[in-house]
C-alpha cells in the first residue's frame, strides 16, 4: 500500500476516532489533528475542494479549542449555585452519575449529615458538583467532587474553590479532600499534596 494512502486511513481514522471521545477538549484535540492530516494527504493528490473543507474545519476546531482554553478560569463563563444536599435535585445527579462516582470516589456513600452541596454550571448546563461538610476549626472537607466527563479536562470545579467566594463567605480558611481520591487535579489548581490528601488554604489562594 503507498506511503500516501496509509496517511489517508490514518487521518480518516484520527477524525473517527475523535467523533468518539466524550471529553469535549479531547475530541476538539483530536479532530483537529485529524483535519490537519486530510489537509496534507488532499493537498498532495490535489483534491482541492475536500482539501478546503478540512482547511476550514481545523480553523474552527482551533477556535473552539483557543475559546475553551480562554475561558476555563472565568467567573463569566462558570457559576456556583449552591443547592440542598438532601434535595431531589441532586438526588437525581448523583443517581445519573453513581457509576462514575464510584470510579473515582469508591469510599462516597453520599451527602455528609448537615453538609453543603455547589453545583457548576455552564450557561444553562450542569457540568460538576462539590459536596463538602464542616470538619471543624474552619476546615471544609471535600466529600464528593464530580466532573461530568464532557467537561473533565477543563476543571471546573476549581470555581468552588478559588473563583467563587462561597467557602469564604462560609468562614472556611481551609479545604481538605477526601483521602486516596483517584486521578486527582488538585495540584493544578493550588493544592498541596499532604499525606494522601490535598490541602488548600483559602487565605492564600
Amino acid at each position: 500500500m503507498p506511503v500516501l494512502e496509509i496517511v489517508g486511513w490514518i487521518g480518516s481514522a484520527v477524525v473517527v476516532l475523535s467523533m468518539m471521545q466524550q471529553r469535549i477538549l479531547r475530541l476538539r484535540v483530536i479532530n483537529l489533528a485529524g483535519c490537519l492530516i486530510m489537509v496534507l494527504y488532499n493537498g498532495v493528490l490535489g483534491v482541492w475542494p475536500v482539501m478546503a473543507l478540512n482547511v476550514v474545519l481545523a480553523g474552527v476546531q482551533t477556535f473552539h479549542i483557543y475559546r475553551l482554553l480562554g475561558t476555563r478560569h472565568s467567573g463569566a463563563t462558570y457559576a456556583v449555585v449552591r443547592v440542598d444536599p438532601a434535595g431531589e435535585y441532586l438526588r437525581h445527579l448523583l443517581g445519573q452519575h453513581r457509576a462514575d462516582i464510584a470510579r473515582f470516589t469508591p469510599g462516597f456513600t453520599g451527602p455528609a449529615r448537615g453538609g453543603e452541596a455547589y453545583v457548576i454550571v455552564r450557561g444553562d448546563e450542569n457540568v460538576g458538583y462539590v459536596l463538602l461538610h464542616d470538619a471543624g476549626d474552619g476546615v471544609a472537607q471535600v466529600d464528593l467532587d464530580y466532573v461530568t466527563e464532557k467537561y473533565r479536562d477543563l476543571t471546573p470545579g476549581e470555581f468552588v474553590f478559588h473563583s467563587s467566594d462561597v467557602l469564604r463567605e462560609a468562614g472556611y480558611r481551609k479545604v481538605v479532600t477526601a483521602p486516596g481520591m483517584r486521578e486527582p487535579y488538585y495540584s493544578r489548581i493550588g493544592f498541596t499534596p499532604v499525606g494522601n490528601r490535598y490541602e488548600l488554604d483559602l487565605a492564600a489562594a
